[in-house]
C-alpha cells in the first residue's frame, strides 16, 4: 500500500502489475439521469479519482459524459482516474463477455478500463434482459456456465490489455477461494458489503494475505436508518473528534486497510465524503469493538441487488 497519513491520497497496489487504485471511489449506482451526471462531475471536483460503474446501473453513458466534461474541464488527464465497470449476470456466458466488455466500453467512452468486475456470482438466463423471472416470479438462473468459465473469460479481456486488472463483487470467502485457486490471473480486487455492522475480517485477512484489495461498499450502511451513521459509538467519536458520522466511517474504512465506495449525490456532500483524516487509535479501537453484526443486501445469496431496511421491533 502506498500509505500516506492523508487518507485521501491513499493508493493500493494492484496485483498483477495493473498499477494503483485509490482507495477514496465513488460510486455510480444513481437511478436519475441528470443526478449521476452532475454528482459524477461534483466528486470530480472534490478530488474522487476513482469511479465505480455497472452495466446494470444502466447509466455508464451519462457517468461516460460527466467525466469526459469534468476531464477536460479541470485539465485532467484520463491517466489520474481510476474506472471500473462491471459484467452483468446475464452476460456471464464466456461468448458474451468479451461483447458486454466492449458495449460497456463504448458507454463509458473509453479506450481501456482499469477495473472489470463480475458483479455477482450468479449466472441468469443469457440475453438482453437484466432481470429474467419465470411466470412465478423467481429469477431464471443459468445452469449451463460456471464461474470459472465466465473468469476464464475475464483473463483473455486481461491478456488484451484494454481491461488492465480483473475482481470479483457480491462473494464470499467460500466463493473466492476456489476461483482464487484456480485463477491463472488472481483476481485483483474483490468488492463486497462492508461496515462496522458487516466488518468482513475473515474476507479482508484473506485478502491482505494474498495481497487482494477488498473494496467496500456501503461504507455508511447505505444510509439505512437505524444503521452505523446512527451508532452511539460512531456518534460520540464524531463529536469527539469534530468529524461528522459518515466522514468517521469512511475514515474507518481506510485505516483498517480497505478502498471503499460512497455515492454523495450533491457537490457538498461529495466534499464532506471527500475530506476524512485519520482516528485516533482509541477511536479505531472502539469501532472494531461494535458488536452488532447486519447484512444490508442480499445479494451475495441470491445475485439480484437490493438494500433491506432493518426490521423495526415492536
Amino acid at each position: 500500500m502506498i500509505e500516506s497519513s492523508d487518507l485521501r491520497m491513499r493508493r493500493m497496489p494492484l496485483n498483477h502489475g495493473a498499477g494503483h487504485i485509490p482507495a477514496l471511489g465513488f460510486g455510480t449506482l444513481i437511478p436519475d439521469a441528470a443526478v449521476t451526471i452532475s454528482a459524477t462531475r461534483d466528486a470530480l471536483e472534490a478530488g474522487f479519482r476513482h469511479f465505480d460503474c455497472a452495466e446494470r446501473y444502466q447509466n455508464e453513458r451519462e457517468v461516460g459524459k460527466a467525466l469526459q466534461a469534468g476531464l477536460a474541464a479541470g485539465g485532467i488527464a484520463r491517466e489520474d482516474i481510476f474506472v471500473t465497470t462491471k459484467l452483468w449476470n446475464s452476460n456471464h456466458r464466456p461468448e458474451r463477455v468479451e461483447q458486454a466488455f466492449e458495449a460497456s466500453l463504448d458507454r463509458l467512452g473509453l479506450k481501456y478500463l482499469d477495473l472489470y468486475l463480475i458483479h455477482t456470482p450468479f449466472a441468469f438466463q443469457p440475453g438482453d434482459e437484466h432481470d429474467p423471472r419465470d411466470q412465478d416470479g423467481n429469477v431464471i438462473y443459468d445452469g449451463g456456465v460456471t464461474l470459472l468459465d465466465t473468469w476464464r473469460a475475464m483473463e483473455s479481456l486481461a491478456d488484451h490489455g484494454r481491461c488492465r486488472a480483473i475482481g470479483l463483487s457480491d462473494i464470499t470467502l467460500d466463493g473466492l477461494l476456489p476461483i482464487y485457486e484456480s485463477a491463472r490471473i488472481k483476481p485483483a480486487v474483490v468488492q463486497v458489503e462492508s461496515h462496522p455492522y458487516l466488518p468482513e475480517t475473515e474476507l479482508l485477512e484473506f485478502c491482505k494475505e494474498k495481497s487482494i484489495v477488498l473494496l467496500a461498499f456501503a461504507p455508511v450502511g447505505h444510509g439505512i436508518r437505524p444503521g452505523p451513521l446512527e451508532d452511539p459509538v460512531i456518534l460520540a467519536i464524531a463529536s469527539r473528534v469534530g468529524k461528522t458520522p459518515a466522514q468517521v466511517l469512511l475514515a474507518w474504512a481506510v485505516q483498517r486497510g480497505t478502498a471503499l465506495l460512497t455515492t454523495p449525490k450533491t457537490a457538498a456532500r461529495a466534499k464532506e465524503n471527500f475530506n476524512i483524516s485519520a482516528l485516533p487509535e482509541d477511536a479505531f479501537d472502539e469501532i472494531n469493538r461494535i458488536q452488532t453484526r447486519q447484512r444490508l443486501n442480499d445479494v451475495v445469496n441470491t445475485g439480484s441487488p437490493g438494500f433491506i431496511p432493518r426490521v423495526q421491533s415492536t
